[in-house]
């Protein structure tokens, strides 16, 4: 007699996965360079679809510094203290600004030691000089010290900072007003005060440079990089307190499993405390997955289980789908339930990413992919002649002795075997991310002009797919030739 449930075992069987398929070309009426890759996740507006993984050797400050300035948005990993994650979200919120609404300031009686700390600290050439009521009374550059030697480092800023005839403007100064104080004064800094003399901000040439040599780079309402940061299920209110508090666009509950109640009650505390965060929830693979997680109040979820390059819970554990089936599933429920998603795994060249949009993505998290650029935080190593940087998934033995050990939690009991679902690795090294980028976003686009889709929406909505064999695939790589160069 069969078991009830056998009849169910096979249904929808075959799945696919990026390698199973390819972009039927169509007719086209736009060049590559004439797309437009923008999308929206959580409302947030991305001239680039990029997010960056939540993993430590991947992201931190630096990589999401950058990837933001390139019109994509960095998610920090929580392999650290609460604290040290809330400084890296303020790191990013201070690397960038239209105006710096909570400038860095000093009081008269620090020492020459203190400002240089605060200045390495922030990566700023100077800092503002207020007394005890806020009031600005000078400021300190690194013209001003720059002749000054250890023997000074306990000198008071007060004999070095430039106190007299400082060029300050009025709280609500445009930057085009400010550009031109810039300029007639020669100035690099520009101290906001109220009509008491308080300083209640700073526009410098920095940022507006910034702003002209990145024109595509993801800001808030106040002209700073935009940054997302991981949380977990056991320490969410804490961490996401401290993080929302530094300034954080996005929240994502970082998880291998997201179909569960411990991600379910995590979404619907967030969002009752912070009812405006934007929240991502995942990982699922299925359409039951996103409408829980939808329901309860998530705005992106990710999707993706054991699809990573160096995750093995597919072997350990025996569980997934494949990376391109399950993207699809759950962008047609994502469209029911007015929720985004996020493609989160899997992904190996441009024309993987391309897939992920035909098959319903709103963008794609990329982590093997950025692990290898100069931001990520990996260590650089030599090996027979090649550089390659050290990459591990948040899975692996080594990242589950760190503080994201519950992104994998089998509810075992602290005294458990944890078995490890990645492994440790190395990616080869690839340069700067902005070239990296550059070439995948160009990737995209070259799929975009031979699909004929001139934005994301008509990719995803107006492009057909085509299964190949085996034997398609081995045509679709380099075949039959001696490579002499890789692509």
């Amino acid at each position: 007699m069969p078991h009830p449930s056998s009849h169910k075992l096979f249904e929808g069987f075959e799945s696919l996965t990026f390698d199973d398929v390819l972009v039927v070309p169509g007719w086209s009426e736009v060049l590559p360079a004439e797309v437009s890759t923008r999308t929206t996740i959580g409302g947030i507006d991305l001239a680039v679809p990029f997010l960056s993984a939540a993993m430590d050797t991947v992201t931190t400050a630096d990589l999401a510094i950058a990837l933001a300035r390139e019109g994509g948005i960095g998610v920090l990993h929580r392999n650290l203290t609460v604290e040290e994650q809330a400084d890296q979200v303020d790191r990013v919120k201070r690397s960038q600004a239209g105006m710096i609404t909570a400038p860095v300031s000093l009081g008269p009686d620090a020492t020459l030691a203190e400002a240089e700390a605060i200045m390495s600290r922030h990566s700023i050439s100077g800092v503002p000089i207020t007394d005890d009521g806020e009031r600005l009374v000078g400021i300190l550059t690194n013209r001003d010290v720059r002749f000054c030697t250890e023997a000074d480092e306990q000198r008071l800023v007060s004999e070095y900072m430039t106190a007299q005839n400082l060029v300050t403007a009025p709280v609500g100064t445009s930057l085009d007003e400010a550009v031109e104080i810039l300029h007639r004064h020669r100035i690099e800094k520009l101290p906001l005060v109220d009509d008491e003399g308080r300083l209640r901000g700073l526009i410098t040439v920095k940022d507006i440079v910034k702003r002209i040599e990145k024109p595509l780079a993801s800001l808030d309402d106040q002209g700073r990089l935009r940054v997302g940061a991981a949380i977990g299920v056991n320490d969410a209110a804490e961490r996401a307190e401290a993080l929302a508090a530094a300034g954080v666009d996005m929240l994502v509950i970082d998880t291998a499993h997201g179909h569960t109640r411990g991600v379910v009650d995590t979404v619907t505390l967030v969002k009752e405390k912070w009812p405006h965060m934007r929240v991502v929830a995942g990982n699922v693979v299925t359409a039951d997955g996103v409408e829980v997680l939808a329901r309860a109040g998530a705005d992106v979820i990710k999707v993706g289980v054991g699809a990573g390059s160096i995750c093995t819970t597919r072997v350990v554990a025996g569980s997934g789908m494949p990376q391109l089936s399950a993207i699809y599933e759950c962008a047609q429920a994502g469209a029911d339930f007015g929720v985004t998603i996020v493609a989160d795994g899997g992904i190996v060249t441009s024309g993987d990413i391309v897939k992920a949009f035909a098959a319903g993505a709103d963008a794609v998290m990329l982590g093997n992919a950025l692990a290898g650029v100069d931001e990520a935080p990996g260590d650089l190593e030599l090996v027979d002649g090649s550089m390659w940087k050290t990459y591990r998934g948040m899975g692996s033995a080594g990242a589950m002795r760190g503080r994201a050990i519950d992104r994998y939690a089998t509810g075992q009991g602290d005294n458990a075997k944890h078995v490890p679902e990645g492994v440790e690795a190395r990616v080869r090294y690839s340069g700067s991310l902005a070239e990296l980028v550059g070439q995948l976003l160009g990737g995209l686009r070259a799929g975009m002009g031979y699909a004929g889709a001139a934005d994301l929406n008509e990719l995803r909505t107006e492009t057909r797919l085509t299964k190949v064999t085996n034997a398609g695939l081995r045509e679709s790589h380099p075949h039959d030739v001696q490579v002499t160069n890789e692509f």
